[in-house]
Protein backbone atom coordinates (compact mmCIF):
# COMPACT_ATOMS: atom_id res chain seq x y z
CA UNK A 1 0.00 0.00 0.00
CA UNK A 2 2.59 1.91 0.73
CA UNK A 3 4.30 1.36 -2.28
CA UNK A 4 1.46 2.25 -4.14
CA UNK A 5 0.89 5.42 -2.27
CA UNK A 6 4.70 6.45 -3.68
CA UNK A 7 3.71 5.43 -6.68
CA UNK A 8 1.15 7.52 -7.59
CA UNK A 9 2.36 10.68 -6.18
CA UNK A 10 5.02 9.93 -8.40
CA UNK A 11 2.99 9.62 -11.28
CA UNK A 12 1.14 13.36 -10.57
CA UNK A 13 3.59 15.50 -11.25
CA UNK A 14 4.77 13.76 -14.65
CA UNK A 15 1.33 14.29 -15.36
CA UNK A 16 1.34 17.95 -14.29
CA UNK A 17 4.87 18.62 -15.56
CA UNK A 18 3.44 17.35 -19.15
CA UNK A 19 0.64 19.28 -19.51
CA UNK A 20 2.34 22.42 -18.58
CA UNK A 21 5.02 21.82 -21.84
CA UNK A 22 2.34 21.91 -23.53
CA UNK A 23 0.85 24.81 -22.70
CA UNK A 24 4.12 26.39 -23.00
CA UNK A 25 4.66 25.09 -26.84
CA UNK A 26 0.98 26.42 -27.10
CA UNK A 27 2.01 29.40 -26.48
CA UNK A 28 4.98 29.42 -27.84
CA UNK A 29 3.07 28.35 -31.09
CA UNK A 30 0.31 31.44 -30.89
CA UNK A 31 3.20 33.59 -30.67
CA UNK A 32 4.48 32.68 -33.58
CA UNK A 33 1.51 32.84 -35.59
CA UNK A 34 0.85 36.32 -34.80
CA UNK A 35 -2.09 35.84 -32.27
CA UNK A 36 -2.06 37.53 -28.86
CA UNK A 37 -4.31 36.23 -26.36
CA UNK A 38 -5.57 39.36 -23.12
CA UNK A 39 -7.12 37.90 -20.28
CA UNK A 40 -10.27 39.36 -18.77
CA UNK A 41 -8.55 41.03 -15.99
CA UNK A 42 -6.27 42.91 -17.95
CA UNK A 43 -8.89 44.07 -20.57
CA UNK A 44 -10.70 45.83 -17.35
CA UNK A 45 -7.67 47.67 -16.69
CA UNK A 46 -6.52 48.58 -19.85
CA UNK A 47 -10.44 49.90 -20.16
CA UNK A 48 -10.12 51.59 -16.76
CA UNK A 49 -6.81 53.39 -17.86
CA UNK A 50 -8.50 54.89 -20.88
CA UNK A 51 -11.75 56.34 -18.81
CA UNK A 52 -9.23 58.06 -16.33
CA UNK A 53 -6.88 59.80 -19.18
CA UNK A 54 -10.02 61.02 -20.76
CA UNK A 55 -11.17 62.09 -17.49
CA UNK A 56 -7.95 63.92 -16.76
CA UNK A 57 -7.88 65.71 -20.03
CA UNK A 58 -11.52 66.79 -19.64
CA UNK A 59 -11.00 68.70 -16.44
CA UNK A 60 -7.57 70.38 -17.98
CA UNK A 61 -9.45 71.27 -21.01
CA UNK A 62 -12.23 73.00 -18.73
CA UNK A 63 -9.97 74.59 -16.36
CA UNK A 64 -7.50 76.27 -19.26
CA UNK A 65 -11.17 77.51 -20.60
CA UNK A 66 -11.68 79.46 -17.30
CA UNK A 67 -8.43 80.59 -17.15
CA UNK A 68 -8.29 84.45 -17.67
CA UNK A 69 -5.98 85.38 -20.74
CA UNK A 70 -2.29 86.79 -19.57
CA UNK A 71 -1.36 90.21 -20.46
CA UNK A 72 1.64 90.09 -22.23
CA UNK A 73 2.68 94.00 -20.94
CA UNK A 74 2.37 92.41 -17.31
CA UNK A 75 5.66 91.29 -15.88
CA UNK A 76 6.05 89.58 -12.57
CA UNK A 77 8.68 91.53 -10.13
CA UNK A 78 9.29 89.75 -5.90
CA UNK A 79 8.57 93.00 -4.92
CA UNK A 80 4.35 92.95 -5.29
CA UNK A 81 4.60 89.22 -5.19
CA UNK A 82 0.59 89.60 -4.66
CA UNK A 83 -0.01 91.58 -7.78
CA UNK A 84 0.71 88.02 -9.86
CA UNK A 85 -2.27 86.49 -8.12
CA UNK A 86 -4.73 89.86 -8.98
CA UNK A 87 -6.46 90.18 -12.78
CA UNK A 88 -3.92 92.86 -14.28
CA UNK A 89 -5.92 96.00 -15.00
CA UNK A 90 -7.39 96.32 -18.69
CA UNK A 91 -5.63 98.68 -20.81
CA UNK A 92 -8.09 101.29 -21.20
CA UNK A 93 -8.34 100.78 -17.17
CA UNK A 94 -4.33 101.72 -16.70
CA UNK A 95 -4.81 104.06 -19.41
CA UNK A 96 -7.02 106.44 -17.59
CA UNK A 97 -5.79 105.56 -14.22
CA UNK A 98 -2.44 106.50 -15.61
CA UNK A 99 -4.05 109.26 -16.50
CA UNK A 100 -5.29 110.65 -13.53
CA UNK A 101 -2.40 110.12 -11.97
CA UNK A 102 -0.41 112.50 -13.98
CA UNK A 103 -3.19 115.27 -13.20
CA UNK A 104 -2.84 114.86 -9.94
CA UNK A 105 1.10 114.62 -9.38
CA UNK A 106 1.25 118.64 -10.37
CA UNK A 107 -1.10 118.75 -7.22
CA UNK A 108 0.61 116.16 -4.76
CA UNK A 109 4.25 118.24 -5.75
CA UNK A 110 2.76 121.65 -4.87
CA UNK A 111 1.68 120.40 -1.52
CA UNK A 112 4.80 118.61 -0.95
CA UNK A 113 6.67 121.81 -2.18
CA UNK A 114 4.66 124.31 0.56
CA UNK A 115 4.53 122.15 3.43
CA UNK A 116 8.17 121.60 3.05
CA UNK A 117 8.97 125.09 1.94
CA UNK A 118 11.83 125.52 5.00
CA UNK A 119 13.05 121.67 4.83
CA UNK A 120 13.33 121.27 1.58
CA UNK A 121 16.02 122.09 -0.59
CA UNK A 122 18.34 125.07 0.05
CA UNK A 123 18.13 128.34 -1.40
CA UNK A 124 18.72 128.96 -4.95
CA UNK A 125 22.49 129.00 -5.57
CA UNK A 126 23.91 131.14 -8.24
CA UNK A 127 24.80 129.20 -11.56
CA UNK A 128 28.32 129.44 -12.34
CA UNK A 129 28.76 129.31 -16.16
CA UNK A 130 32.70 128.26 -17.53
CA UNK A 131 34.70 130.69 -19.83
CA UNK A 132 37.98 129.92 -21.01
CA UNK A 133 40.25 132.65 -20.98
CA UNK A 134 43.06 133.38 -23.70
CA UNK A 135 45.65 131.07 -21.70
CA UNK A 136 43.11 128.05 -22.13
CA UNK A 137 42.52 128.08 -17.83
CA UNK A 138 38.41 127.46 -16.99
CA UNK A 139 37.28 130.27 -15.42
CA UNK A 140 34.03 130.54 -13.34
CA UNK A 141 31.84 133.25 -14.01
CA UNK A 142 28.37 134.07 -12.26
CA UNK A 143 25.19 133.89 -14.46
CA UNK A 144 23.47 137.15 -13.81
CA UNK A 145 20.10 134.88 -15.35
CA UNK A 146 20.34 132.67 -12.05
CA UNK A 147 19.74 135.13 -9.56
CA UNK A 148 16.30 136.87 -11.09
CA UNK A 149 14.49 133.28 -11.99
CA UNK A 150 14.37 130.97 -8.83
CA UNK A 151 13.98 127.59 -9.24
CA UNK A 152 10.33 126.31 -10.06
CA UNK A 153 9.62 125.15 -6.18
CA UNK A 154 10.15 128.42 -4.98
CA UNK A 155 7.84 130.15 -7.08
CA UNK A 156 5.11 128.43 -5.54
CA UNK A 157 5.84 130.19 -2.37
CA UNK A 158 3.59 133.51 -1.53
CA UNK A 159 4.25 135.16 1.14
CA UNK A 160 0.98 136.27 3.14
CA UNK A 161 -1.22 139.73 2.64
CA UNK A 162 -0.19 142.18 4.81
CA UNK A 163 -3.52 142.81 7.49
CA UNK A 164 -5.15 146.01 7.37
CA UNK A 165 -4.53 148.65 10.24
CA UNK A 166 -7.88 148.71 11.29
CA UNK A 167 -8.49 144.73 11.23
CA UNK A 168 -11.25 143.66 13.90
CA UNK A 169 -9.31 140.94 16.16
CA UNK A 170 -10.98 138.74 18.56
CA UNK A 171 -10.97 139.82 22.19
CA UNK A 172 -11.27 137.43 24.77
CA UNK A 173 -15.05 136.29 25.46
CA UNK A 174 -15.57 135.80 21.48
CA UNK A 175 -16.21 139.86 21.56
CA UNK A 176 -14.92 141.77 18.48
CA UNK A 177 -12.20 144.78 19.53
CA UNK A 178 -10.48 146.68 17.33
CA UNK A 179 -7.10 148.23 17.31
CA UNK A 180 -6.94 151.09 20.29
CA UNK A 181 -6.75 154.39 17.92
CA UNK A 182 -7.71 157.09 19.43
CA UNK A 183 -10.38 159.55 17.51
CA UNK A 184 -9.12 163.13 16.79
CA UNK A 185 -12.33 165.02 17.72
CA UNK A 186 -10.82 168.57 17.28
CA UNK A 187 -11.81 170.03 20.69
CA UNK A 188 -10.97 173.83 21.23
CA UNK A 189 -7.81 173.61 23.56
CA UNK A 190 -8.86 174.55 27.33
CA UNK A 191 -9.08 178.17 29.10
CA UNK A 192 -9.78 179.98 32.23
CA UNK A 193 -9.23 176.47 33.58
CA UNK A 194 -12.27 175.22 32.51
CA UNK A 195 -14.42 172.38 34.74
CA UNK A 196 -16.37 169.79 33.16
CA UNK A 197 -19.79 169.26 35.61
CA UNK A 198 -21.59 166.31 34.26
CA UNK A 199 -25.12 166.15 36.20
CA UNK A 200 -26.89 162.43 35.97
CA UNK A 201 -31.00 163.42 36.78
CA UNK A 202 -33.44 161.10 37.09
CA UNK A 203 -31.04 158.30 39.33
CA UNK A 204 -33.25 155.67 41.95
CA UNK A 205 -35.23 154.37 38.49
CA UNK A 206 -32.63 151.50 36.93
CA UNK A 207 -29.93 150.76 38.98
CA UNK A 208 -27.85 148.79 36.33
CA UNK A 209 -27.97 152.24 34.02
CA UNK A 210 -26.63 153.80 36.54
CA UNK A 211 -23.69 151.47 37.14
CA UNK A 212 -22.87 151.74 33.24
CA UNK A 213 -22.19 155.65 34.26
CA UNK A 214 -20.17 154.63 37.45
CA UNK A 215 -18.50 152.35 35.74
CA UNK A 216 -16.19 155.06 34.35
CA UNK A 217 -14.65 156.23 37.33
CA UNK A 218 -14.88 159.88 36.58
CA UNK A 219 -16.27 162.51 38.88
CA UNK A 220 -20.31 162.69 38.32
CA UNK A 221 -23.04 164.24 40.22
CA UNK A 222 -25.68 161.85 40.73
CA UNK A 223 -29.54 162.92 41.43
CA UNK A 224 -31.52 160.50 42.91
CA UNK A 225 -35.61 160.69 43.06
CA UNK A 226 -37.24 159.20 46.28
CA UNK A 227 -39.77 156.65 46.67
CA UNK A 228 -39.31 154.38 43.69
CA UNK A 229 -37.52 150.92 43.55
CA UNK A 230 -33.77 151.52 44.05
CA UNK A 231 -33.35 154.67 45.16
CA UNK A 232 -32.04 153.63 48.29
CA UNK A 233 -29.63 151.37 46.15
CA UNK A 234 -29.04 153.54 43.73
CA UNK A 235 -28.12 156.32 46.56
CA UNK A 236 -25.37 153.83 48.22
CA UNK A 237 -24.09 152.95 45.02
CA UNK A 238 -23.09 156.63 44.47
CA UNK A 239 -21.39 156.91 47.94
CA UNK A 240 -20.06 153.82 47.35
CA UNK A 241 -17.91 154.51 44.29
CA UNK A 242 -15.92 157.22 46.26
CA UNK A 243 -15.97 159.62 43.37
CA UNK A 244 -19.14 160.39 42.48
CA UNK A 245 -21.59 162.82 44.38
CA UNK A 246 -25.00 162.15 45.41
CA UNK A 247 -27.61 164.90 45.28
CA UNK A 248 -32.08 164.49 46.06
CA UNK A 249 -33.78 164.93 43.18
CA UNK A 250 -36.67 166.85 44.76
CA UNK A 251 -39.74 166.15 42.33
CA UNK A 252 -41.84 169.81 42.08
CA UNK A 253 -45.14 170.06 40.07
CA UNK A 254 -44.82 171.49 36.80
CA UNK A 255 -46.50 174.21 34.97
CA UNK A 256 -48.68 171.78 33.15
CA UNK A 257 -50.51 170.04 35.15
CA UNK A 258 -51.21 166.92 34.07
CA UNK A 259 -47.58 166.57 34.69
CA UNK A 260 -46.99 163.97 37.29
CA UNK A 261 -43.50 164.69 38.79
CA UNK A 262 -43.69 161.35 40.90
CA UNK A 263 -43.64 160.16 44.66
CA UNK A 264 -42.96 162.56 47.23
CA UNK A 265 -43.34 165.83 44.68
CA UNK A 266 -44.34 169.67 46.08
CA UNK A 267 -47.47 170.45 45.33
CA UNK A 268 -49.35 173.81 44.85
CA UNK A 269 -51.55 173.53 47.41
CA UNK A 270 -49.19 172.32 50.12
CA UNK A 271 -48.26 174.53 53.35
CA UNK A 272 -44.79 175.14 54.06
CA UNK A 273 -44.97 173.12 56.91
CA UNK A 274 -46.21 170.35 54.95
CA UNK A 275 -43.19 171.28 52.40
CA UNK A 276 -40.47 170.92 55.13
CA UNK A 277 -42.19 167.28 56.54
CA UNK A 278 -41.77 165.76 52.87
CA UNK A 279 -38.32 167.34 52.13
CA UNK A 280 -37.10 165.81 55.08
CA UNK A 281 -38.86 162.64 54.48
CA UNK A 282 -37.38 162.42 51.31
CA UNK A 283 -33.09 163.11 52.45
CA UNK A 284 -33.97 160.50 54.69
CA UNK A 285 -34.49 158.14 52.65
CA UNK A 286 -31.86 159.21 50.05
CA UNK A 287 -29.54 160.95 52.35
CA UNK A 288 -26.80 161.76 53.49
CA UNK A 289 -26.68 164.00 49.94
CA UNK A 290 -24.38 166.81 49.22
CA UNK A 291 -26.97 169.24 47.67
CA UNK A 292 -30.83 168.98 46.33
CA UNK A 293 -31.77 170.08 42.83
CA UNK A 294 -35.67 170.10 41.37
CA UNK A 295 -37.13 167.89 39.19
CA UNK A 296 -39.56 169.22 37.22
CA UNK A 297 -40.87 172.23 38.82
CA UNK A 298 -41.29 174.92 36.86
CA UNK A 299 -44.17 175.66 38.42
CA UNK A 300 -43.04 175.47 41.84
CA UNK A 301 -39.63 177.11 41.19
CA UNK A 302 -41.42 180.22 39.91
CA UNK A 303 -43.53 180.45 43.52
CA UNK A 304 -40.86 182.59 45.77
CA UNK A 305 -42.57 182.11 48.97
CA UNK A 306 -42.22 177.88 48.46
CA UNK A 307 -38.99 177.89 47.58
CA UNK A 308 -38.10 179.94 50.33
CA UNK A 309 -38.80 176.71 52.62
CA UNK A 310 -36.91 174.64 50.59
CA UNK A 311 -33.91 176.96 50.09
CA UNK A 312 -34.02 177.85 54.04
CA UNK A 313 -34.28 173.74 54.65
CA UNK A 314 -31.82 172.87 52.18
CA UNK A 315 -28.95 175.39 54.40
CA UNK A 316 -30.23 174.30 57.58
CA UNK A 317 -28.94 170.61 56.43
CA UNK A 318 -25.62 171.86 55.58
CA UNK A 319 -26.87 170.96 51.86
CA UNK A 320 -26.54 173.27 48.56
CA UNK A 321 -29.67 173.88 46.22
CA UNK A 322 -29.13 173.83 42.31
CA UNK A 323 -31.75 175.42 40.40
CA UNK A 324 -31.95 172.91 37.13
CA UNK A 325 -33.68 176.12 35.60
CA UNK A 326 -36.58 174.29 33.84
CA UNK A 327 -38.52 177.75 33.86
CA UNK A 328 -36.96 181.41 32.80
CA UNK A 329 -39.23 182.76 35.46
CA UNK A 330 -37.28 181.04 37.85
CA UNK A 331 -37.37 182.48 41.95
CA UNK A 332 -34.40 180.76 42.93
CA UNK A 333 -31.37 183.06 42.78
CA UNK A 334 -34.16 186.20 43.56
CA UNK A 335 -34.63 184.50 46.90
CA UNK A 336 -30.91 182.88 48.01
CA UNK A 337 -29.59 186.59 47.57
CA UNK A 338 -32.36 187.91 49.72
CA UNK A 339 -31.42 185.11 52.42
CA UNK A 340 -27.95 185.34 51.80
CA UNK A 341 -27.03 181.90 50.74
CA UNK A 342 -25.03 180.88 47.80
CA UNK A 343 -26.83 178.71 45.15
CA UNK A 344 -25.93 176.48 41.88
CA UNK A 345 -27.64 176.43 38.72
CA UNK A 346 -27.14 174.73 35.49
CA UNK A 347 -25.90 177.07 32.66
CA UNK A 348 -24.85 174.29 29.98
CA UNK A 349 -27.48 172.86 27.66
CA UNK A 350 -28.79 169.30 28.12
CA UNK A 351 -26.50 166.06 26.48
CA UNK A 352 -29.73 164.29 25.89
CA UNK A 353 -32.89 165.91 24.43
CA UNK A 354 -31.90 164.18 21.12
CA UNK A 355 -30.50 160.23 21.89
CA UNK A 356 -27.95 160.33 18.87
CA UNK A 357 -23.80 160.60 18.78
CA UNK A 358 -24.36 163.89 16.75
CA UNK A 359 -26.49 165.29 19.44
CA UNK A 360 -24.58 164.34 22.02
CA UNK A 361 -21.17 166.30 20.22
CA UNK A 362 -23.09 169.20 18.82
CA UNK A 363 -24.23 169.87 22.56
CA UNK A 364 -20.85 168.92 23.72
CA UNK A 365 -19.41 171.67 22.19
CA UNK A 366 -21.09 174.31 23.01
CA UNK A 367 -20.75 172.93 26.74
CA UNK A 368 -16.89 173.59 26.47
CA UNK A 369 -17.58 176.86 24.78
CA UNK A 370 -19.11 177.81 28.07
CA UNK A 371 -16.81 176.31 30.14
CA UNK A 372 -13.45 178.35 28.19
CA UNK A 373 -15.72 181.54 28.57
CA UNK A 374 -16.92 181.09 32.63
CA UNK A 375 -14.46 178.20 33.76
CA UNK A 376 -17.19 176.06 34.82
CA UNK A 377 -19.95 174.55 32.92
CA UNK A 378 -22.40 172.07 34.86
CA UNK A 379 -24.95 170.29 31.75
CA UNK A 380 -27.46 167.94 32.44
CA UNK A 381 -27.91 164.21 31.02
CA UNK A 382 -30.03 161.26 32.08
CA UNK A 383 -29.64 157.76 33.71
CA UNK A 384 -31.81 156.57 31.43
CA UNK A 385 -29.18 157.66 28.58
CA UNK A 386 -27.02 154.71 29.42
CA UNK A 387 -27.57 152.88 26.67
CA UNK A 388 -25.57 154.80 24.54
CA UNK A 389 -23.86 157.64 26.36
CA UNK A 390 -21.65 156.15 28.90
CA UNK A 391 -19.75 154.62 25.96
CA UNK A 392 -19.62 158.32 23.91
CA UNK A 393 -17.87 159.60 27.15
CA UNK A 394 -15.45 157.33 27.35
CA UNK A 395 -14.55 158.29 23.85
CA UNK A 396 -14.38 161.80 24.02
CA UNK A 397 -12.58 161.60 27.94
CA UNK A 398 -8.77 161.19 26.99
CA UNK A 399 -9.30 163.91 24.09
CA UNK A 400 -10.86 166.41 27.00
CA UNK A 401 -8.06 165.34 29.31
CA UNK A 402 -5.18 165.88 26.96
CA UNK A 403 -6.45 169.52 25.86
CA UNK A 404 -7.06 170.75 29.60
CA UNK A 405 -10.16 169.97 30.36
CA UNK A 406 -11.08 168.66 34.30
CA UNK A 407 -14.14 166.89 35.22
CA UNK A 408 -15.53 167.45 38.56
CA UNK A 409 -18.38 167.56 40.74
CA UNK A 410 -20.85 170.12 41.35
CA UNK A 411 -20.35 170.81 44.50
CA UNK A 412 -16.19 171.05 44.08
CA UNK A 413 -16.74 173.17 40.70
CA UNK A 414 -16.64 176.74 40.92
CA UNK A 415 -20.20 177.23 39.49
CA UNK A 416 -21.05 178.77 42.81
CA UNK A 417 -23.49 181.78 42.47
CA UNK A 418 -23.58 184.43 45.01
Amino acid sequence: MTAQKKRVTKKTPSKKTGTAKKRTSARKSSVKKGKVSVSATGLFALCGGVIVCCMVLLLATTIAEKRPEIDSSYSYSAENDHAAKVKPAQPEKKKQAASAEKKAEPKKTAEKNISQKTKTEPKPQVQEKVKSDASGIAAKTPQPEAQAKPKPREELKQEPAPKPANEVKQADGGRPKTENKKADFNFPQASNNAQLCILLDDGGQNLDDLKKFLALKIPVTVAVLPKLRDSVSSAQAVRASGYAELMLHQPMQAVNLNVNPGPGAIKPDMTSSQITNLVLENLREVGPVSGMNNHEGSLITADAEKMETVINLAHMQGIYFLDSRTNVETKIPYVSRELGYGWYERNGYFLDNQKTREEFLKELRKNLDIANKTGCVIMIAHVWSADYMPALIREVYPELVAKGYSFTTVGKSKGLKN
